[in-house]
Formats: structure tokens, sequence, C-alpha cells
């Protein structure tokens, strides 16, 4: 479905549940990647040629080598990173905070798409959301943000780093720790013409968000702060889109720059409630008195083609596919005849082949034989179901502790489609949600309602952390075979 071109300003490059962007530039192509959390395999990237037009062409740590997984639980595992080009190679790192004090995470790649090396591991920087560049002589410098348990307080920090051997040379030292607004994190470091640029994000990921920067005669600074920061926020604006912060600049082909970063789209009534967990919006960045000035309104985006049909017949699983907290190859095989057998994880974890969810309105439906559920979730106590099993379909709702079967239906046959639609909230609701979801199931064709339920209990500000909605599909009995996922925005 085409639809039309608007504002960078108010439509995301790449919507749905894709935070933390980091953008590179290697002669005319853009490359950018995403934290993930608990979602294997982590940190997606994407390419474009115009900054607009983004497809994703894997993910980055691909092998549990790279992601270690931890405790995987929500909002655990690949927070914040860095995506620079130098020298020849693609660089990552990242925090994996599900293998805390392994410290920093590198890899590198000739190929963004992969595959990634081996990761080395930084063991003396603790903390999250870490910086790579190289000064005017090619040393390699590490800046991330502390962990206060390291005794170094909230703070930024810099080492000079062999990349190589993850090893310091010489003592960790402190950096510009901000304006003093809540939270410092997010350092990107930037040669710009003679000086360095150093901007962070502040004010927390929530709506007090911001983008501030400082800049000095060298990458270990000192810095003096920007006047005119914050230079990018919507904090105390009736904007529709909020929680902007955390950029990552880059010089673009042309010669000019333009900045990446994160932000939500609330809906509903106050305090409005964000679905789709932080998205990823693009702006323009011109520079006036040595400071850079955001112009979010400098692109115009068509909103992505986020509709997919999946009957699992390619060899391999499309780079969409995750799991929380366990593998693909754990809990999918494929099935001679077609489809994508599910079952159960054998170590507890969830269980559920997952693909994010990426418009406001939209419909999703599962076939299956013989049994399976799909979910809507934005973690593992806030998601509504249906199950499909022994002859029935059940419509379930799970909010925190709470655990509730709604309405059920029978099924006729060895077969049933699931279907799962985000619609608007009813006309004249007193106090609306973001949307309402609605449960049905049917043959393909005629359809059941078995529940319709208010989408703010899978918001961000009722369940809390990182992460946004995600559809997943998952065994329900013995055997489950997923015949077909379908994705249609609305």
């Amino acid at each position: 479905m085409r639809r039309s071109p608007v504002s960078a300003a108010e439509y995301p490059i790449v919507p749905g549940f894709y935070p933390d962007p980091t953008v590179c530039r290697v002669g005319s192509d853009y490359y950018l990647a995403h934290s993930s959390f608990e979602y294997f395999p982590g940190a997606p990237i994407f390419h474009s040629r115009d900054l607009v037009t983004w497809r994703q062409i894997g993910n980055i740590l691909t092998r549990r080598t790279q992601f270690r997984r931890g405790g995987g639980g929500p909002s655990g595992g690949i927070y914040g990173s860095t995506l620079r080009f130098h020298d020849g190679r693609f660089w990552f790192v990242t925090t994996n905070v599900g293998d805390f004090e392994a410290g920093q995470v590198i890899v590198t790649a000739e190929d963004p798409a992969g595959p990634w090396s081996e990761p080395v591991f930084v063991g003396e920087a603790i903390g999250i959301d870490p910086d790579l560049c190289w000064d005017d002589a090619g040393r390699c410098l590490l800046t991330w943000k502390a962990s206060p348990a390291e005794g170094r307080g909230d703070a930024i920090m810099q080492a000079r780093l062999d990349p190589e051997t993850g090893k310091f040379d010489g003592e960790a030292y402190p950096l510009w720790q901000g304006t003093g607004l809540a939270n410092p994190e997010a350092p990107h470091l930037y040669r710009v013409g003679g000086r360095w640029y150093l901007t962070l994000a502040e004010g927390g990921t929530e709506r007090g968000h911001c983008v501030t920067v400082a800049r000095g005669d060298g990458p270990q600074g000192p810095f003096e702060s920007c006047p005119g920061n914050p230079v990018l926020t919507h904090r105390s604006t009736t904007h529709p889109v909020q929680n902007a912060g955390h950029a990552d600049l880059v010089s673009t082909a042309d010669g000019g720059w333009a900045a990446v970063y994160l932000a939500v789209r609330p809906r509903g009534f106050t305090p409005a409630f964000h679905v789709l967990g932080r998205e990823t919006f693009l702006a323009g960045v011109d520079w006036a008195d040595g400071w850079p000035v955001f112009d979010e309104g400098r692109f115009t985006v068509e909103p992505a083609d986020t509709a997919f049909t999946d009957d699992f017949t390619e060899p391999g699983l499309d780079p969409r596919w995750v799991v929380p907290g366990s593998e693909p190859e754990t809990i999918t095989a494929r099935h001679p005849s077609g489809g994508l057998e599910l079952r159960p994880a054998p170590d507890g974890s969830p269980g559920l082949l997952c693909a994010r969810v990426r418009d406001l309105s939209w419909r999703a439906e599962a076939t299956f034989d013989g049994s399976g559920q799909l979910r809507l979730l934005i973690d593992d106590r806030h998601w509504y179901a249906l199950t499909f099993d022994g002859g029935r379909v059940q419509a379930t709702v799970h909010i925190g502790d709470i655990r509730h079967d709604l309405d059920a239906g029978p099924a006729t046959g060895e077969s049933a489609t699931l279907r799962i639609a985000a619609v608007s909230p009813t006309p004249g609701a007193a106090i609306p949600g973001p949307d309402e979801i609605v449960l049905s199931y049917g043959d393909g064709e005629n359809f059941r309602e078995l529940g319709r339920l208010d989408g703010r209990y899978l918001s961000t500000e009722v369940a809390a952390g990182f992460t946004g909605r995600v559809l997943a599909f998952g065994s329900a009995g013995s055997p489950t075979l997923l015949r077909k996922a379908a994705y249609t925005p609305a």
C-alpha cells in the first residue's frame, strides 16, 4: 500500500521498535544500526542511499558468542551502540547488560551485512552507550557512560584503547558531563573542521529527553558547552513526536550534515501512551557560529512499506524474525511440506518467534495447522493472545500479575487463522487509550471476534521498559505448524 509522503519531523525513517540509532556513511552508502535488548539475533542493521528509505540487510550479532544470553529478561541484552567505518572496516561497539561485567563489546566486518567477527571485550569499561573514534594520529578512543558501581559516579568517561585486544593504553579520565540534566549518556565524538564535538543524550529517554553538545580542540577536551543547549528537544511542547534525543550525526554525500535520533509517537488521553517503542527519526543539520543546528523539517519521508507475508519457503529466516531470550533454531524447524514447526523452548524462555509491530493501525494473521498461538506483547507480563488447540480458540489477556481468559469458540478442522488488529479507540470514549486491540479467528475469510481490549495496557507507560510491541508466534501443543504469517498496515 503506497502512502503519501510526510515530514520526517513527524514520521520515522525506521518505524517501530528500533531505538538508539547509530549511523555511518561509506561513499554514497549509509548504514544504520539499533539496540535490540533481549531479542536475538541482536542489533538490526539497515542500508540506504538517500537517508530516508532504509532496507534491513541483517543483524550484526548473530552468534551467541557475540551476544551472550545472560538472564534474557525484558529490557536486558543489547543497549546503545556506535557504528563506524575506519581503515577499511566497519566497527560496532555496544553494551550487553546481560553480560555486564564483561564490559563493552566490539565486533568488526568488511561487509556490514556480515558476517561480523568474534567479539573483543573491553573489561575495564563497565557501563553503557560506548563510542569509538580515532584521533588525528590514528589512535582509538573509547568513550562511554560509566556505571556508578565502578566508583566513577554518573560520569562520561574516556580512555585510549587498543581495539584489537580491548586493553586500555593509560588510565580512563572524565570528559564533559553535560548541562546538569538527569542521565547524561550516549556520547558520540566527531571531528568537524578544526574542532571536536561531543554530543550527549540528557534528561532521560522519557518526556525530558534532549540532545546537548560541547566542543573542544581535541577529542579529550576540555569541552565548552553550546550556549544554545539543548540543540534538540520536544519537551514541554505539543509536538506529536515526543522523547526526542539520543542523536548520532553523519556527514552526507553532498557535503552536508544530518542526524538520526530516537523519539516516540504517543497517543490517547494524558499522559498519552506510546506503544511501538522508541523509533528512529531523521533531521538535517546546519552549522552556525561553529555549532550544530537541527532542522527537523528538512527531509520528506515516504512511509516505509511495512507489510509482509511469509510462508517460510525460503531457506533462511528473514532478518525481521527474532526471539526473546533464546534463538530461532531452538524453537523452529522447517517442515517437509512447507511452513515452520514451532516448539516450546526447552530452557524455560518464552519460546516465541517475533516480528516488530511497525504501524499505529494494522492487522496481523497467523494460519496454523494442529495448534498455535498468536500474541501481541510488549514484554512477558503484558500481552494479549489467541490460542488454537484442541478444536477451539481461546482469547487471553495478561496484564502484570493478572491473567484472564476472555471468550472462546470452536474451530472445526485441523487449521485455523488467528487475527489480531490495532484500530482506533471507540468514538466517544471519556478517557481514550492509544488504540483498541481486536482478537478474532476464522477460516481465512469469515472471522469471529473474541475480544476487544484497550491498548494502553500494552504501552511503555504501563509496562515500563525500553522495548515496543511485537507480534509473537508460538507453540500451543503438539504439533504446531505455522503455515503463514502476514502483517498489513491499515
